[in-house]
């Protein structure tokens, strides 16, 4: 008798608020969403982008690690050659993994951007080397 008494008080005295699981579901599915569905759906469209964008005379990688230049763009798939005996392959756009030509581009870009800043600096920095050797 004792034991059915003490087992029915620890339930009653251990009820939650039902609001307060729906808000941990929703904190667990928002934590989940932030961390791992957003970044994915972010570099989906971004392949997405870069499988558009593909124009005669880039050079590309393939899913399966083909290399070759792209001769023909149509729709839904594209023409590459490959090797020196200029093979062509045709080929879906979706195993289009890397645009090697847009990646040299981007970090051309990059390059140049990096040189103006640090131009920019070194021109700061003469400058404030010249305005001291004027007042010695």
């Amino acid at each position: 008798m004792n034991l059915f008494f003490a087992l029915s008080t620890s339930t009653e005295g251990s009820q939650q608020n039902p609001w307060t699981m729906v808000l941990i579901m929703g904190a667990m599915f928002a934590v989940m969403y932030f961390v791992m569905i957003r970044p994915q759906r972010k570099r989906q469209k971004e392949e997405q982008a870069m499988r558009d964008n593909i124009e005669i005379g880039d050079e590309i990688t393939t899913i399966g690690g083909i290399m070759g230049r792209v001769v023909t763009v149509k729709e839904d798939s594209i023409v590459i050659e490959t090797g020196a005996d200029r093979s062509k392959l045709k080929l879906a756009r979706w195993c289009v993994s890397v645009n090697n030509t847009a990646n040299e581009k981007l970090q051309a870009e990059r390059d140049a951007k990096a040189a103006e800043q640090e131009k920019a600096r070194g021109t700061k920095s003469e400058g404030k080397k010249k305005g001291k050797d004027k007042k010695d």
